[in-house]
């Protein structure tokens, strides 16, 4: 498996060229991009300008010596390549298994080209067996889980260590077992009116290429012009 995540993570640098303004996303796929373009500016002298979504890829990016500046520092992202937890055909995703949901969205919001580099066993026919994240504010979680709970999405806090997960911007997260989620469309737009959450980790119609590894090799898919 990590093998297969090292060969999307190698494919995705390439689309990266002298000169741009990157956006290093958060994951387990995602390392190894971030990795690939380490190497290529300390061996090949590749000049970019990072963009980071979450402290853990800042460290890394930093440990690497990769250039990076703040999302309020520019106005566009040429490229970002990021991970994701689910793909279906139309190009809605599931994303947030590593709790940078919300900063992963922010980035990828001005991207010209946005990529995602997964595993072939994240490509699913229907969204939902992936717990949906939720980012929410503090105040008030409880009263979200119930509500959560009473429309049937069967919530749950995200913990580590014992404790509810933080996230970088000091707020928790609410998993959703929904199991399928037949309107991937409609859920967003209900969550995104819900007050309380601050982000949802459905990444509905954003996505450009998914390059995809497998034990047949690299697939790369592109979304289909509308």
């Amino acid at each position: 498996m990590e093998a297969l995540k090292k060969q999307a993570g190698i494919k995705a640098a390439e689309y990266v060229k002298d000169g741009m303004t990157i956006g290093l996303g958060t994951g387990s796929t995602a390392y190894y991009f971030v990795e690939e373009i380490g190497r290529r500016v300390n061996e090949e002298g590749l000049k970019v300008l990072g963009v980071t979504t979450s402290s853990r890829t800042t460290a890394q990016a930093e440990g690497l010596g990769i250039p990076l500046t703040s999302i309020d520092k520019i106005d566009r992202i040429d490229v970002t390549v990021d991970g994701a937890d689910e793909v279906d055909p139309a190009f809605n995703g599931i994303k947030g298994g590593g709790g940078a949901l919300l900063m992963e969205k922010v980035v990828a919001v001005p991207t010209d080209h946005y990529i995602w580099v997964v595993d072939e066993s994240k490509l699913v026919d229907t969204l939902g067996a992936f717990k949906l994240p939720v980012e929410v504010v503090q105040y008030g979680a409880e009263k979200l889980l119930r509500h959560f709970a009473q429309k049937g999405y069967n919530p749950a806090f995200r913990e580590a260590d014992g404790q509810r997960y933080l996230t970088d911007m000091g707020n928790f997260i609410i998993d959703l077992d929904l199991k399928k989620i037949p309107d991937p469309i409609a859920l967003a737009a209900e969550l995104d009116t819900t007050v309380g959450v601050v982000e949802h980790g459905l990444f509905n119609d954003m996505v450009d290429t998914v390059i995809s590894a497998g034990k047949d090799g690299i697939t790369i898919l592109e979304k289909k012009e509308k």
